[in-house]
């Protein structure tokens, strides 16, 4: 009876060793797995908050019919700016703005924007100075505008500007 206890009692620890064991793996795996996941929305977080943009100046360009808007802005960021499609203008009127999607060609009356960078490489560093058109389908009259200016996962920036 002593011989077939003792048998026991070393399957029972031996079992106990294997769970603990199991267990511990799976609770290291699992806390290297949320640790991960956590610096990396940590670094997107960084990354959306290194993406900026500010609006320096705007004004609408009466010369052209229908007129256009003319922003300059300064990526303030410490990331360059490569894909400008993924940068939303919005501009018109103060609470009746529109949206202005990109195109590097965009010509009077199209109801797009188009980005031209200080150095005209297609990129906007750190630092750089842009313009940007928004050329309106029809005539905007108003006695205030507005400008924002939306990077994609970025800081946006607002403008309020009244006409020349």
């Amino acid at each position: 009876m002593g011989f077939s206890l003792t048998i026991s009692e070393a399957i029972i620890v031996i079992a106990s060793i294997i769970l603990a064991s199991g267990f511990s793996s799976y609770a290291i795996y699992a806390g290297s797995s949320l640790q991960s996941n956590i610096l990396q929305n940590l670094e997107t977080i960084k990354r959306n908050m290194h993406t900026r943009i500010d609006i320096v100046y705007a004004t609408i360009n009466e010369t052209t019919d229908p007129s256009n808007f003319v922003v300059y802005v300064k990526n303030t960021g410490t990331l360059p700016l490569y894909d400008f499609d993924l940068i939303d203008i919005y501009v018109g009127g103060y609470g009746q703005a529109m949206l202005y999607f990109y195109n590097s060609s965009a010509t009077v009356g199209s109801g797009q924007f188009k980005l031209v960078d200080a150095n005209g490489d297609s990129v906007c560093e750190v630092g750089e100075a842009a313009t940007i058109q928004a050329f309106c389908e029809s005539n905007v009259t108003a006695s205030l505008y507005e400008a924002k200016v939306v990077p994609y996962r970025g800081i946006s920036s607002n403008y309020l500007f009244s006409p020349p």
